[in-house]
């Protein structure tokens, strides 16, 4: 099995590279989705929010209110890490669950927007950033996501440098350029994950 880190910053396509690694045959285990799973209607990992923020972060209908526990998280270090020291050990130890289930030859990629952040580069075989200048973070953000740029680059600031993730990284994806050009570099990176190419593991 190679286990791969997949992580990028905000707007630099992160996604687009995972669902090309999926259909190439990769087991993509996303943290974001693991994210909203732990925190679902129901389970513990909901009933330990509530306790530490307060009811006021769940819907009419008692599912999870995102946006209004991003509005006390966001800017605030003491609230984040204490919603993340709810959330990422479970979304770990869920994703060891789907690792464990996969064959023993996988290339297990696991998704991890905040990999550089959290310290985890050490924990896979491979790392693999997705890149694109901030400039290019700053109109994704804006054109597709409706951001105002103070807002884009408030987003990008909050997370790694562009320099600390490739200083992570063992593989790099440049997406700075067309669909298709994403498509051949995914095709490169893939053939170094299978062993085709030159050697990828550290």
């Amino acid at each position: 099995m190679l286990r791969v880190g997949l992580t990028g910053g905000i707007g630099a396509g992160k996604s687009a590279v995972s669902s090309r690694l999926a259909e190439r045959g990769a087991v993509v285990i996303d943290s974001d989705v693991l994210a909203r799973e732990v925190v679902a209607r129901g389970t513990d990992g909901l009933d330990e929010v509530v306790a530490a923020f307060g009811s006021g972060v769940l819907t009419a209908d008692g599912d999870l209110d995102r946006p209004a526990l991003g509005k006390i998280v966001f800017g605030d270090e003491t609230a984040r890490r204490k919603l993340e020291a709810i959330v990422h050990p479970r979304v770990r130890a869920r994703a060891a669950e789907i690792e464990h289930q996969a064959a023993d030859d996988a290339i297990v990629v696991h998704d991890i927007p905040l990999l550089v952040e959290t310290g985890q580069a050490g924990r896979f075989d491979v790392v693999l950033v997705v890149d694109v200048p901030v400039e290019v973070q700053v109109e994704r953000l804006t054109s597709q996501r409706g951001m105002t740029d103070a807002e884009a680059n408030q987003r990008i600031a909050s997370q790694a440098s562009r320099e600390d993730r490739l200083a992570a990284a063992d593989v790099v994806v440049d997406n700075a350029g067309s669909p298709a050009d994403l498509d051949r570099r995914v095709d490169q990176v893939w053939e170094q994950l299978t062993g085709h190419g030159p050697d990828t593991k550290r």
